[in-house]
C-alpha cells in the first residue's frame, strides 16, 4: 500500500497532473463513473480523492442540481479543483475521516483513489458509515500496468532512464490493487454487498507521448522518486523519448483497462 509520500501532491503538481493526464488518462473513466452515477438518481453525492476534479466535473454535468461535495487529502488538489469547478463544494479530508454524518449520503464516488488508501477495509468502513441504507459506493481501480498503454510505456521509459534502480511508484501504487477477488474481500470485510466488479477498457488520446510523460513525472508522487535518484532533464527526456518511440510521434492513443466497482450498503 502507499506510504505518506505516495499520497502527497504539492506545489505545481496539480497543474502538471491536470494538463498532462486528465484528458488522456482519467477523462474516459470519469465519463463512465458519471454515467453509472446518474442511473441511481442520487440527491447527495460525496466524492473522495477528487484530485483536480475531472470526475467532479463529469458528475456535475450528469447530475445537475445534486448536492455534490468533493474532497481530497491534499490541500493543493482541493485548491486547484475548487478554482475549476464551482458547482461542487470542496473540502480537504482524509478518506479515513469523511466530513459527513452517519447515513447522510446517497452515493460515494472515487475515481482511481482507493489504491492510495493505507488501510482499504477501514476506509471502506468509513464510506459505509456515511451512506444511507441501500446507498451505493462507486469507484475505479486500474488493472495491471501491462493493460495500460501509457503506464506500460512510462515504465519502459523509467527503466531506460534509471536502469539500475527504476522508480517503483507506478507499479506499486496506482497499479497495485488489481485483483478483483481482493477488492471483493476488502469490501466484504467492511460490510458492503458487492454489486459488480467489471473490467472496462477505454481508449485515451494525448497530444503527444511527451505530454503524458510530463504529467506522470511532474504531476504525481513519481516526481519525488525521480528526484531521489538525482533525476535530471536528461533523464526526463529519456522517459519522454522512450514513450514516443513506443507510442508514436504526434497525437497518440492507447487502451487502458480498469475495474469499475459498485457496492451497496
Amino acid at each position: 500500500m502507499a506510504d505518506e509520500r505516495d499520497r502527497t501532491w504539492v506545489d505545481s503538481m496539480p497543474e502538471a497532473y491536470a494538463s498532462g493526464l486528465e484528458a488522456p488518462v482519467f477523462a474516459p473513466f470519469a465519463a463512465e463513473l458519471a454515467a453509472r452515477a446518474a442511473t441511481t438518481a442520487p440527491r447527495r453525492v460525496l466524492e473522495i480523492a477528487a484530485g483536480t476534479g475531472v470526475v467532479t466535473r463529469a458528475l456535475a454535468d450528469a447530475l445537475p442540481g445534486t448536492d455534490l461535495l468533493a474532497t481530497d487529502l491534499n490541500p493543493a488538489m482541493v485548491g486547484h479543483g475548487a478554482c475549476r469547478e464551482a458547482r461542487a463544494r470542496w473540502e480537504q479530508a482524509d478518506a479515513a475521516h469523511l466530513p459527513a454524518a452517519d447515513g447522510s449520503v446517497d452515493l460515494v464516488v472515487c475515481g482511481f483513489g482507493v489504491m492510495f488508501f493505507p488501510d482499504r477495509p477501514a476506509a471502506y468502513t468509513e464510506v459505509r458509515r456515511v451512506l444511507v441504507p441501500g446507498g451505493r459506493f462507486l469507484f475505479t481501480a486500474w488493472d495491471e500496468v501491462g493493460a495500460h498503454a501509457f503506464a506500460e510505456a512510462l515504465c519502459a521509459g523509467l527503466r531506460a532512464a534509471f536502469p539500475t534502480d527504476p522508480p517503483s511508484f507506478v507499479e506499486a501504487v496506482p497499479h497495485g490493487y488489481t485483483d478483483p477477488e481482493r477488492i471483493r474481500a476488502d469490501l466484504g470485510e467492511a460490510g458492503f454487498t458487492v454489486v459488480d466488479v467489471e473490467r472496462v477498457v477505454r481508449t485515451g488520446t494525448a497530444p503527444s507521448a511527451a505530454a503524458v510523460a510530463e504529467g506522470f513525472c511532474a504531476g504525481t508522487p513519481l516526481r519525488a522518486q525521480i528526484a531521489e535518484r538525482d533525476g535530471s532533464a536528461d533523464a526526463l527526456r529519456t522517459v519522454g523519448d522512450t514513450m514516443t518511440a513506443l507510442l508514436g510521434s504526434g497525437e497518440v492513443s492507447g487502451e487502458m483497462a480498469a475495474y469499475v466497482v459498485e457496492a451497496r450498503r
